[in-house]
C-alpha cells in the first residue's frame, strides 16, 4: 500500500464481544522485508481486519533493522478466537519474507508444519524447498504500476492461502487505510494476491 504511515508501538486489538469460546484458535504470523516495503503497515491492516471487521482478538507488534531502509523489518500478528494470554510470536504458523535479509533472519523461525511465503524475485530460497515462491513485487508492478503495493499483494496471498481472516474483512481493512485516490490501485493489488494464492492451491 502506498501513502499511509504505520504508527509506532505495539497494539492490542482485543475485541470485547462478551462471547466465550470453548476452543481457542490462535494463529501467529511474521511479516518481514526491507524498511520501506510496508510490512509494518501490512501487519497493522491484518490485525484490523481480524478485530474491526470480524470481532476477533489480535495483537500486533513490530521492529526495525538498524538502517531506515535496507535493514530487515518485521511485523508480528497474533489472531485468536479467545483471549491472547501470551502476546508474543514464538513459533509462527506463517512467515512472509520480501527481501533476502528478511529471509535469512526469519525463514527458519516458521514452525515445521507452517507456511513460508517468499518473493521469488527478491529472495534466493533454494535452501528451503517447501517455500512458496511467488514474484510478489513483480505482480504488484504488473497489476498497479507501483512496486510499493507489494505489501498488499502479499496480504492477498497470505489470506488467500490461509483464510486467517475473510477476504471481505481484509478488503475493508485495506481500503480503510488506503489514502484517498488509491483505493482502486490497492484493490487491484489485493486481487492479484488472491489470484496467485488460487493458482498455488490448484497446483
Amino acid at each position: 500500500m502506498t501513502g499511509s504511515r504505520a504508527p509506532s508501538g505495539n497494539r492490542d486489538y482485543t475485541a470485547r464481544t462478551g462471547t466465550t469460546t470453548k476452543m481457542v484458535e490462535r494463529t501467529e504470523i511474521r511479516l518481514a522485508g526491507e524498511g520501506g516495503q510496508g510490512m509494518i503497515l501490512a501487519g497493522i491492516i491484518l490485525a484490523e481486519a481480524a478485530t474491526i471487521y470480524e470481532g476477533r482478538n489480535a495483537v500486533q507488534s513490530q521492529s526495525y533493522g538498524p538502517e531506515a531502509r535496507g535493514g530487515a523489518s518485521k511485523s508480528e500478528v497474533i489472531i485468536s478466537s479467545g483471549e491472547i494470554d501470551h502476546p508474543e510470536v514464538l513459533l509462527p504458523d506463517v512467515v512472509v519474507t520480501l527481501s533476502q535479509e528478511a529471509f535469512r533472519k526469519f525463514a527458519s523461525t516458521v514452525k515445521p508444519t507452517g507456511l513460508l511465503i517468499v518473493d521469488a524475485d527478491k529472495v534466493n530460497s533454494s535452501s528451503v524447498p517447501k517455500a512458496i515462491r511467488l514474484p510478489i513485487t513483480k505482480m504488484a508492478f504488473e497489476s498497479t504500476g507501483r512496486v510499493i503495493t507489494a505489501n498488499t499483494v502479499a496480504l492477498g496471498v497470505l489470506v488467500g492461502l490461509t483464510k486467517v481472516v475473510s477476504r471481505q474483512a481484509l478488503e475493508k481493512a485495506v481500503l480503510a487505510r488506503a489514502p484517498r485516490g488509491t483505493e482502486e490501485m490497492n484493490h487491484k493489488a489485493l486481487a492479484a494476491g488472491f489470484a496467485a494464492a488460487g493458482r498455488v492451491k490448484k497446483g
